[in-house]
C-alpha cells in the first residue's frame, strides 16, 4: 500500500464521514441415491485415487458423522478451497458445490449419490447428498439470465442450501417485484428470493485511498507486470490513461487497463519512486503483509480494508455471483459475503492472513445496518492481467 498514507485512528469499526458518500457507479437435506453408470462411478473413483496417491493425510475432525472406515481431513480455509477444486475436477458432474465449516475445520462437499459421496470421503472430506446438482443449477441461472435481468438483482449458487438464492434491493418493487416473484417462483425448490433493505451499487469513492479527480477509491493490492510495480483497484473506479494520487495528493501513477461492466478489476502503473510494499494496511498503526493470491471459499473468514469504513470482517457466503447495479452494468462471477462497506471502499482488499482474496466491487447496506458486499476474484484478475501479486 502506498507508504505515506498514514491510519486514522486505531479502532476495527468505522461509520464513514458525510463527507464520504459519493455515490456513482447467501443444508440442503439427504435423499434418496440418484442411479450413476458404472464407466462414471469409474473416472469419479480414478480421480480420487490419483487425489489420495497424491499425499492426502487424514486427521479425525467429526469423523463421527462419517462411516466408521473414513475420517476427516483437518483443513484450513486455503486448504479447504484447494480440496474442493480437486475433488470437482475428480467428481465432474457429480459434484455440486463446496464449503468450509469453519467450526469442525473441514470441507463438506455436496454430491448427488453415494458413489460420489464414497469418494469424497476417501480424499478426506465431508460428503452431503443433496437434490440439486450444479448442472441444474447453472440451468436455474440460465433462465434467470433470461427471464429476470433486473437492475437491482443479485444472484449466486448457495452451497449450504443448494439452491440459487435471488436478492433484490429496495429499488426492485411494483411490476419488477411480481415479475421476480414469478420467474423464482417457477423455479420450485431450486431458488430462493430474498429482499435486500439497501440498494446495489458500486461502493466508488477501498486499503488507502486513491483519487483521480472524479472520485475517491481505495487501493487493493500491490502487484508486478513485466517487472514493474503496479497496484490493482476495482475497474469501476476509473478508465485507462486516468492519473491517481493519494490523499495527500502525491502522484501515483497511471491506469493502464480497466474492466467494467462483466468484471471490475484494473491496474494501475506506479509512477517512479513511489514506495510499493506488498501489505494492507490495518488501520491501527500496523499492515498485513501479503504473499500471495488464492481463491474464496465458502464459509471461509476474511477481512476487508477500505479508505471509508476501514477494517472489517466477515465470511464468504457464496461465489460465482451475478450482480446487476443498473444502467446495464452487470458483473458476472463475484464474491459474496457479510462484511459491510459504504462508497468509497471500492477496489479495497479482501484478504485472508497473507493471501489477497478479493477486489471490493459493490453491494448493500453499511457498517451500521450490515447488508451484502461483492468482491472481484483476485486470480482471475491477475490471469486477465498478466500480473502477480509483489
Amino acid at each position: 500500500m502506498c507508504a505515506t498514507d498514514q491510519p486514522r485512528n486505531s479502532g476495527r469499526t468505522r461509520t464513514c464521514p458525510p463527507h464520504c458518500r459519493a455515490e456513482p457507479p447467501t443444508g440442503g437435506h439427504y435423499v434418496k441415491h440418484r442411479r450413476i453408470a458404472k464407466r462414471r462411478v469409474a473416472i469419479a473413483g480414478a480421480g480420487i485415487a490419483a487425489l489420495v496417491a497424491a499425499g492426502v493425510t487424514l486427521q479425525t475432525a467429526n469423523a463421527s458423522e462419517e462411516p466408521p472406515q473414513y475420517t476427516v481431513k483437518t483443513l484450513s480455509a486455503t486448504g479447504a478451497g484447494k480440496l474442493a477444486s480437486d475433488l470437482n475436477s475428480a467428481l465432474g458432474a457429480d459434484a455440486a458445490g463446496a464449503y468450509y465449516d469453519s467450526k469442525s475445520k473441514a470441507l463438506v462437499v455436496n454430491v448427488v449419490d453415494e458413489a460420489a459421496a464414497q469418494g469424497v470421503r476417501k480424499a478426506g472430506g465431508k460428503a452431503r447428498i443433496v437434490e440439486n446438482s450444479l448442472a441444474e443449477l447453472k440451468a436455474v441461472r440460465s433462465t434467470l439470465t433470461d427471464k429476470a435481468t433486473i437492475p437491482g438483482t443479485a444472484w449466486a449458487t448457495d452451497p449450504v442450501t443448494n439452491k440459487v438464492v435471488v436478492t433484490a434491493d429496495r429499488t426492485v418493487k411494483g411490476d419488477a417485484w411480481a415479475k421476480l416473484e414469478k420467474v423464482v417462483g417457477a423455479l420450485g425448490q431450486k431458488a430462493e428470493l430474498k429482499k435486500s433493505a439497501g440498494e446495489f451499487k458500486p461502493l466508488i469513492a477501498g486499503g488507502d485511498a486513491i483519487l483521480n479527480g472524479g472520485g475517491r477509491c481505495s487501493l487493493g493490492f500491490n502487484v508486478i507486470k513485466d517487472g514493474a510495480p503496479h497496484f490493482i483497484t476495482a475497474g469501476h473506479c476509473g478508465q485507462a490513461g486516468s492519473q491517481w494520487t493519494d490523499s495527500t495528493g502525491g502522484a501515483l501513477g497511471t491506469m493502464a487497463a480497466s474492466t467494467f461492466p462483466g468484471n471490475d478489476f484494473a491496474l494501475v502503473k506506479y509512477d517512479d519512486g513511489v514506495e510499493h510494499p506488498s501489505e494492507v494496511n490495518l488501520y491501527n498503526g500496523s499492515t498485513q503483509p501479503i504473499t500471495k493470491a488464492g481463491e474464496a471459499t465458502v464459509g471461509m473468514a476474511v477481512t476487508r480494508s477500505g479508505s471509508t469504513t476501514q477494517v472489517h470482517d466477515g465470511e464468504v457466503t457464496a461465489l460465482d455471483a451475478t450482480v446487476n447495479y443498473g444502467n446495464g452494468d452487470i458483473v458476472n462471477g463475484l464474491i459474496q459475503t457479510t462484511v459491510c462497506a459504504e462508497p468509497g471502499d471500492s477496489g479495497g482488499s479482501l484478504f485472508a492472513g497473507d493471501t489477497a482474496i478479493g477486489l471490493t466491487s459493490g453491494g448493500s447496506g453499511d457498517c451500521t445496518s450490515g447488508g451484502e458486499t461483492f468482491f472481484q476474484p483476485v486470480p482471475a484478475a491477475l490471469a486477465a492481467l498478466g500480473a502477480e501479486i509483489g
